[in-house]
């Protein structure tokens, strides 16, 4: 399966740069340019449970060809954790449930080479929002 092309020219990007903190920068960037969620969308039915930070995502039901697809918003308090939410969301949001369900973020990360830089607790909330992602995406499909 094909990642969508928001995501493969920030997974471009993230390879042309060799310094971690050229990297960090750019996913700090990549997290300022996300659109803030509202204040009423920052509850607890969108809160986003395993992340030492607040991480909120919003999940939008929409019909793609017939079939069901979300589109997603998110945001973080952290800066780092908010950048790995706009690569999460450039990654799923705007794609056929089926292809969210069946697509392993953890693993393009680790092929990006971008987990193996993250402390315990930033890897782990974001094995945590990915399991909220893709779990969102197997109950528009249920």
């Amino acid at each position: 399966m094909t990642e969508p092309q928001p995501f493969r020219e920030i997974a471009e990007n993230l390879n042309f740069l060799d310094d971690w903190e050229d990297r960090y920068r750019y996913l700090i960037e990549l997290g300022q340019a996300l659109p803030r969620l509202e204040d009423g969308e920052r509850i607890p039915a969108n809160k986003v449970n395993g992340c030492v930070s607040q991480v909120w995502l919003v999940a939008e039901r929409e019909e793609m060809n017939g079939s069901p697809g979300l589109s997603f918003r998110g945001e973080s308090d952290a800066l780092i954790v908010q950048g790995l939410v706009a690569v999460l969301l450039a990654l799923y949001s705007g794609r056929a449930a089926r292809e969210i369900a069946d697509t392993d973020a953890i693993a393009l990360f680790d092929d990006l080479g971008l987990r193996e830089h993250l402390t315990t607790q930033r890897s782990n909330g974001l094995v945590a929002m990915v399991n909220r992602i893709r779990n969102e995406a197997r109950a528009a499909l249920a």
